[in-house]
């Protein structure tokens, strides 16, 4: 094995996990990643950041130590960034002991292994801004109460906690990253923004007559994914393990996020738009907004992506995907694995 340095990142083949794998390899790191296997793998991502072919992939099962045992003898590892979880708010609702295991309990078993395998491994707890919930005293930072309001958040806290206690109890270099939303033309279908920015796409060409959304009024933090990973990474480069909330310090509604895409793909949002309480969760945030002062002073670290041309990334990339697709060419997309987007595809064959 080379004498660069090496991280594993489990759940590589997610948003975060492909652009930090990104990141890490252009810092000349070798870059393992852990994944499940499953009967259609999703690399998609990683093909489209031209990355594919330089990451070492390790199956892996975070509800199984010994699985995760394994991923660590073989990758021996300097930085491992715990980025798998069960990371839709929504879902956790329908699968909320699901998303226990897999979001919450699995962080004490990667822990335990470091603990076990090799202790000198500096790791990074993927946390999240949903820890803060309903919590009206904003902007939210490293001290603000956390008031969990979903099955997701709730898992998220234990993570983060168990992660803390490891720092302290065992002397291990643990750190929380506090991650605001962010997005990008990588963000799974299921998320709200990408969600707008592929209907929008679809809508513009004649795919499709309507947006559907649920709660429009909520109020985010939204930046851009390819930035926060560069978080991550600084977190690991510190003396001193500590945790740091990553965030734009701004905020927009849901509203505003599909008006600012409309105007991105110059569409008029009359009569495009419309509301089903299906998608309304049980029990929804109404704000996050980040303070991100620790992490500008002890980090460096500033977002560069400001929130429209985010949105505008975003509706540029779906519309561009759509237009492939309609001249024939094969891409690495993810359409293919919604029944939704399939239904449209089918269709269009069919003609």
């Amino acid at each position: 094995m080379s004498d660069s340095r090496r991280a594993l990142i489990t759940g590589i083949t997610g948003q975060d996990g492909a652009y930090l794998a990104h990141f890490l390899l252009h810092k000349g790191y070798e870059v393992f990643g852990t994944f499940r296997r499953l009967s259609t793998p999703n690399l998609w991502r990683l093909q489209a950041l031209g990355i594919f072919d330089r990451v070492k992939l390790i199956p892996m099962e975070l509800i199984d130590s010994a699985s995760i045992t394994g991923a660590l003898v073989a990758s021996r590892p300097h930085e491992v960034y715990n980025l798998a979880a069960q990371s839709f708010v929504g879902a956790s609702f329908e699968q909320p002991v699901g998303t226990g295991n897999v979001t919450g309990l699995a962080v004490s078993r990667l822990l335990e292994c470091i603990r076990h395998v090799d202790p000198a491994i500096r790791f990074y707890q993927a946390s999240t801004s949903e820890l803060y919930g309903s919590n009206p005293d904003i902007p939210h930072h490293e001290g603000t109460t956390f008031m969990p309001a979903s099955p997701y958040a709730a898992a998220k806290l234990y993570g983060y906690w168990v992660t803390r206690v490891y720092r302290e109890a065992y002397d291990l270099f643990c750190v929380n990253g506090i991650l605001f939303n962010h997005e990008s033309p990588l963000r799974g279908l299921e998320f709200v923004t990408r969600k707008i920015s592929n209907a929008l796409a679809k809508v513009k060409l004649g795919l499709e007559d309507k947006v559907v959304l649920g709660n429009l009024d909520a109020s985010r933090d939204w930046g851009f994914a390819g930035d926060y990973v560069e978080s991550m990474w600084l977190m690991l480069q510190q003396d001193q393990a500590d945790d740091f909330v990553v965030a734009t310090g701004e905020t927009h509604t849901v509203r505003e996020f599909f008006e600012a895409a409309c105007q991105a793909a110059e569409l008029d949002p009359a009569g495009i738009l419309e509301v089903d309480p299906k998608f309304m969760r049980p029990l929804d945030v109404d704000i996050l907004l980040g303070d991100a002062g620790k992490a500008h002073k002890l980090l460096g670290w500033r977002p560069k992506v400001a929130f429209r041309e985010l949105v505008e990334i975003m509706v540029r990339a779906d519309l561009e995907r759509w237009l492939r697709w309609q001249r024939g060419e094969q891409f690495p997309w993810d359409a293919f694995n919604y029944p939704s987007e399939m239904n449209i595809l089918s269709r269009a064959m069919q003609v």
